[in-house]
């Protein structure tokens, strides 16, 4: 019996309940960075980038088929229509996504689906 009493704890609840209390849960270190920031395209390169899309654009431009409405809005707006090609000037497409869209600054009531 001596044997078995020196394998157990003992205590039972209340020495459980202290054991818990007794080990400390170290907690994880915050993660640092240790790979320094790295600007993946410099300021040239992001120029380039929106030049050669201006230039697609105007040269080869999108085609959008079955949908005369926003082939007669592009018209409108300035755009090149041919057929259902459209080319847009250089720096129209910027100009458009620069703009606040009505949906921005008009209000809406989102409501929940029917179940």
């Amino acid at each position: 019996m001596s044997e078995r009493a020196s394998r157990r704890k003992g205590g039972g609840r209340a020495g459980r309940r202290e054991a818990r209390g007794q080990s400390a849960t170290a907690a994880a270190p915050f993660i640092e960075r240790k790979i320094p920031y790295v600007e993946i395209l410099s300021e040239e390169n992001l120029q380039l980038i929106e030049h050669n899309a201006d230039r697609l654009l105007a040269e080869i431009g999108i085609d959008f088929l079955d949908d005369p409405e926003v082939l007669e809005l592009f018209k409108e707006a300035g755009a090149d229509i041919d057929g259902t090609r459209v080319r847009f000037p250089t720096g129209m497409c910027r100009q458009i996504i620069q703009r606040p869209h009505p949906v921005s600054t008009c209000s809406m009531l989102v409501t929940p689906r029917a179940v």
